[in-house]
């Protein structure tokens, strides 16, 4: 079933309700989290940072099936922003300093950390298939992160600048940011406060379009067909932008693209999120209430009552029957091995001992785009053995996902072998025939 996840910045919980029935299933406790601080690890965990102190720096972990805080975890600064990859094997957060923190889940081990902008950052998103990252940042900058490359010392030492791509159109803090299907070919949508959304090419590292709105966007949330987005404003109301018109009629004088809005909320929309399972909208708000809307007809299909303070976050996460089958075995394994499917606590600094350890990132599918170092064989293949040395459980996972790779690499290698030959065949025919006519 689709359930959906509320959270809020005063301590009341975070507030889950079953999408079709509407039901409360259960109610977290201890939690006030930042805006875009709340992820689903998997269907098995939640992780949420917190605001109890601003100055403070604070993690906590529930389970999906009990309401207490199991986990708490200390980061070495504040971190706001959080994300993880959807096997929830790897949580990555965004500090006040403007570095991130990638950590993996089942051991808790900090494998990496680095400067990503030059104030903090407010945003964090994977790609569908996992290999990217994308941050965005009070400074007003959208970057694009290559995990592997990350992990790539030789780059590293080479290049001044870590990531794919830095974005630097917007002039004011970025509130949001979401990225469409298609890996390193997809597309991103950026909100800030400059009152702009902004689309981007991934493929081709540049500007697509920008879009003014009367208000300054909170919230974004793409519709799973890519056709339009929708995007929360200050003054309550749910913008709806095309994406792929070249020149649209303008609603108010606003904006090219904006196609209509729709409005309940009589506070400020602070964050949003698609079900696409059954085509609805949810949308949360700062007057603590969380709505759903019918995509289509954008009627409210049902409200929930979560907070006396504002929503600062909404998630929809489909619960299996039974979801240990569906979770990652690596984080079954650790769940097992810690007692009671516990997590263990976030390493606060990286392992000085590990240190020349170079740590191989299993996330997923992986295309290949950008550049060699995007997905180096010779480096997945040290990283593969180094980690076999220590006996690591991950081993034998992304081993099987470099068999993966290099087989798909040797079919397409074999594909194109196939169509040249097709092609000299054709073209031997071609003057065999041309010849007889002479």
């Amino acid at each position: 079933m689709d359930v959906v996840l509320a959270s809020s910045s005063v301590d009341d919980g975070i507030g889950c309700w079953d999408l079709h029935t509407g039901a409360e299933q259960l109610r977290y406790n201890s939690c006030s989290s930042p805006f875009h601080g709340l992820v689903s690890l998997g269907s098995r965990f939640l992780a949420s940072s917190q605001l109890h102190h601003p100055s403070s720096a604070s993690l906590f972990f529930w389970s999906f099936s009990k309401p207490q805080v199991e986990v708490k975890s200390f980061p070495a600064e504040a971190i706001k922003p959080l994300a993880a990859n959807h096997q929830g094997t790897y949580l990555v957060g965004g500090a006040l300093s403007g570095d991130i923190y990638l950590w993996e889940v089942e051991t808790g081990r900090l494998l990496k950390k680095w400067h990503a902008h030059l104030r903090a950052v407010t945003c964090l998103v994977f790609s569908d298939d996992d290999s990217l990252l994308i941050s965005g940042s009070e400074d007003g900058y959208v970057r694009v992160w290559s995990l592997f490359s990350l992990f790539d010392d030789l780059r590293s030492r080479e290049e001044k600048n870590l990531y794919e791509y830095s974005f630097s159109e917007h002039t004011m803090r970025v509130t949001d940011v979401v990225i469409g299907n298609g890996g390193c070919n997809a597309i991103i949508v950026s909100a800030s406060d400059d009152r702009t959304c902004k689309v981007w090419s991934l493929s081709r590292g540049t500007l697509l379009r920008s879009i003014v709105f009367p208000s300054v966007i909170n919230a974004i949330v793409l519709d799973p067909a890519e056709h339009v987005f929708y995007a929360g404003s200050s003054d309550g109301k749910i913008f709806i932008a095309a994406l792929n018109t070249e020149r649209i009629t303008t609603i108010d004088n606003y904006g090219m693209h904006i196609i209509g809005s729709f409005s309940n909320h009589s506070k400020a929309v602070t964050c949003l999120a698609y079900s696409k399972g059954r085509n609805l909208l949810i949308s949360g708000s700062e007057d603590g209430i969380v709505r759903v809307w019918n995509a289509k007809t954008h009627n409210i299909v049902r409200m929930f009552k979560h907070a006396k303070g504002p929503i600062t976050n909404i998630i929809v996460v489909r619960q299996e029957i039974d979801p240990s089958n569906h979770t990652s075995s690596n984080l079954q394994a650790a769940t097992k091995k810690h007692g009671s499917y516990l997590l263990p606590p976030l390493e606060k600094y990286a392992n000085s001992t590990d240190s020349d350890l170079k740590t191989a990132i299993n996330l997923g599918g992986i295309r290949g785009c950008m550049d060699v170092s995007y997905n180096s064989s010779n480096l997945i293949s040290n990283h593969i053995k180094e980690l076999q040395q220590q006996g690591s459980a991950t081993a034998s996972e992304i081993e099987m996902e470099k068999l993966k790779h290099e087989y798909q690499r040797t079919m397409e290698m074999a594909n194109q072998w196939k169509k040249m030959y097709e092609n000299l065949h054709e073209f031997g025919i071609k003057e065999l025939l041309d010849g007889g006519q002479t």
